[in-house]
């Protein structure tokens, strides 16, 4: 079972952008593997909160998307 997980902060993308990159990411990986392993291919989007991580040992303050 192929599994794909992307994480993001929390809040930044909306519902629909998730499902898009849902989509897109298994859409690339299907190329990849094969039509047969669609019903098997796993996309997880994990939210992060803001704060619980770094980048050279600063936050990014990301634009919240309402």
């Amino acid at each position: 079972m192929p599994v794909a997980t992307i994480k993001v902060i929390e809040g930044v993308f909306s519902r629909d952008q998730k499902t898009q990159l849902i989509e897109k990411v298994t859409e690339a990986m299907i190329e990849v593997e094969g039509e047969d392993m669609r019903h098997l291919t796993w996309v997880l989007i994990e939210e992060v909160k803001q704060g619980d991580w770094m980048i050279g040992g600063v936050a990014p303050k990301p634009k919240v998307k309402e």
